[in-house]
């Protein structure tokens, strides 16, 4: 029975590593029923080609009417030209209109095509369809002008209804099942309020001499129909005469009422289940046999991020979606043999819910599997890792962080060193306590490289560092994740702000020296951010940009510490491990910049309220 099980192992293994080369991962929406697999290879090749130039043609068609409709709005020449061609027997083709309005909508379903959105999808079908039909009536009237352009704008207009009755199945991305709900919320508070602020404007600014004061229901009316139309009819309102900059304000408002409705029945679901008992508990026995690979494999097993396994589950990446966007952390858990079977996998989710894939924190060797499956890398920075057995304090280079180790000791301050379950509950819950209180701001930042919890019964195998004063006052902690059974990592440092300056440094010193209470050979300190460019613009030598991108980092540094961070791990003289950020295209980098200091705890963005939702509640097990 036992060989029975390896080969079968074996074969999960090669089914893990093969699967990516031999045929692409199915795209999201593409069939599996037989008779799609009986297809002639060919053929199946030839259908997926005019499929994809159709897809790809929706897009630029709604691309160029963008274009053409901000540029009427700035050029008024060709504005007034566009509109011209759109009146009394004439028509453009579907969505020319020319306009702010009308090009920032189109733009948005552009963007929406080009990520692939079934919702979309089926909006313009349903816009163009309708749109198709009428143009085909009006066409067959006896009377009507069956002028040139009206047949280039009908066939313009068909071609594109065509492309996208050729290319449904490659939008097959899906949102949130929330979204009708929300947009409806949102489109019938936001007309409410934007009604109100319309008709409150108008009363204030109306400058009318009628003789006679207007009507409530008047002045809401004429906000109203302001609102839903770019223009509004005053000779109908007698009594009621606006600026020009109230009206360009209610249409702005329209404008961005719209837009908040969009999104909210366009947007990318916002998360999948969280990581729950039975799927901890795998991660843990992978952390188990592969623990040692990643310095930060145990931060995987943060609660508010989700999983995904290999087929044989023998690996498996640990994600989250920030503002659409799926950042996986680190590289993935378990045996590199399996990492091409669950990069496939995690990448076609994102594909399938249209989110944008990113890793965060990736080593060289987890970067290179997941460069071969098309990300590219960046590096983002070093990884400050130090060998217990190589540590010194000796010598000349050593000196300055020499003599502050020993200023501290000599303060009296003492440090003790127990893993979290050595520690009794009662203390345990008056570190909890002290830690909060040390806390810089409401936010606890971390993801990528922070565990986001402490004190919890099944992290027993981390390690605490208690720092107390000559007084046996409790001045500051560090805690530390395990890297594989001889690693550590560090995970949260909290101090007290009174306290003697260097305790940190004293602290990580007295882990390095008595590493043995612990049993432990190696530690992961902190991540310096463009460590190499701090390094290398302060060289003699150094060309005028990266001097620029110094000063620039240097200048940023005065709030987020990326400078200092560096220079506090430079002291212990480490080894540096490059760590990458991938991604799959340069244009979405933006996005993944926001998403990442999102996620990190850098940027807070206003949430929903809960009931609009479907969160889950996120929360430490007890």
């Amino acid at each position: 029975m036992g060989d029975v099980r390896l080969s079968h192992d074996r074969r999960s293994d090669a089914a893990d590593r093969v699967s990516a080369p031999a045929r692409p991962p199915r795209q999201a929406g593409e069939p599996e029923d037989e008779k799609a697999r009986a297809r002639d290879p060919e053929s199946r090749t030839w259908l997926d080609r005019w499929r994809s130039r159709s897809a790809a043609f929706a897009v630029w068609y709604l691309r160029l009417v963008t274009f053409v409709n901000l540029l009427s709005a700035v050029w008024v020449s060709l504005g007034q030209d566009v509109r011209r061609h759109n009146v009394d027997e004439f028509f453009t083709p579907y969505l020319l209109t020319a306009g702010f309005a009308s090009g920032v909508f189109t733009l948005f379903l552009a963007v929406t095509m080009r990520r692939r959105k079934r919702a979309a999808w089926i909006l313009n079908l349903v816009l163009a369809g309708l749109f198709s039909l009428l143009l085909c009536l009006v066409m067959t009237l006896p009377d009507f002008n069956r002028h040139v352009q009206n047949w280039i704008s009908l066939g313009l207009t068909l071609l594109f209804l065509l492309s996208l009755l050729v290319g449904r199945r490659s939008f097959a991305a899906k949102g949130d099942r929330s979204n009708p709900r929300l947009a409806a919320v949102v489109a019938a508070g936001g007309f409410l309020v934007a009604s109100l602020i319309a008709t409150a404007l108008v009363t204030f600014s109306n400058g009318a001499d009628g003789g006679h004061r207007s009507t409530f229901l008047a002045r809401f009316q004429y906000a109203v129909l302001r609102l839903i139309s770019l223009e509004a009819d005053e000779s109908v309102f007698d009594g009621i005469s606006t600026p020009p900059w109230v009206d360009v304000f209610i249409n702005v408002m329209s404008t961005l009422l719209l837009l908040a409705v969009l999104w909210a029945a366009f947007r990318s679901r916002r998360a999948t289940d969280p990581i729950g008992p039975e799927d901890e508990e795998r991660l843990r026995a992978l952390l188990e046999r592969h623990g040692e690979r990643d310095s930060l494999g145990y931060f995987a097993l943060r609660r508010d991020k989700s999983v995904i396994w290999s087929p044989s589950g023998k690996a498996a990446i640990t994600y989250r979606v920030v503002g659409g966007v799926s950042l996986a952390s680190g590289d993935p858990i378990g045996d590199p043999e399996a990492w091409p079977g669950v990069i496939d996998r995690w990448l076609a989710e994102c594909r399938e819910h249209a989110w944008i894939p990113a890793v965060m924190g990736a080593s060289e060797e987890g970067g290179t599997i997941y460069a071969r499956h098309g990300l590219d890398a960046l590096e983002l920075g070093d990884e400050a890792l130090v060998e217990v057995g190589e540590f010194t304090l000796e010598g000349r280079a050593m000196r300055t962080v020499r003599q502050a180790y020993n200023r501290v000791r000599r303060a009296g301050y003492t440090v003790r060193i127990r893993r979290h379950e050595d520690i009794p509950e009662p203390e345990m819950a008056d570190l909890l306590r002290r830690a909060d209180d040390w806390r810089d701001g409401a936010t606890e930042r971390g993801f990528s490289m922070a565990l986001g919890r402490l004190g919890d019964p099944d992290d027993g195998r981390c390690v605490m560092l208690e720092c107390h004063d000559g007084d046996g006052e409790l001045r500051a902690l560090l805690s530390f994740v395990p890297w594989g059974p001889k690693g550590l990592s560090l995970d949260l440092m909290r101090r007290d702000r009174d306290a003697e300056n260097g305790l940190m440094e004293f602290m990580v010193i007295e882990l390095l020296q008595r590493a043995s209470e612990v049993g432990i050979t190696q530690v992961s300190l902190n991540f310096a951010m463009f460590r190499s460019v701090f390094e290398r613009g302060a060289r003699l030598g150094a060309g005028p940009v990266l001097r620029l991108w110094r000063s620039l980092l240097s200048f940023f540094s005065r709030w987020w510490q990326i400078e200092s961070l560096y220079r506090a791990n430079a002291k212990y003289r480490p080894i540096w491990e490059p760590r990458y950020l991938l991604f799959g295209k340069s244009v979405e980098l933006p996005r993944i910049g926001i998403a990442s200091a999102r996620a990190e705890g850098f940027l807070e963005a206003p949430a929903l309220p809960s009931w609009l939702t479907r969160r889950h509640r996120l929360g430490s097990r007890r």
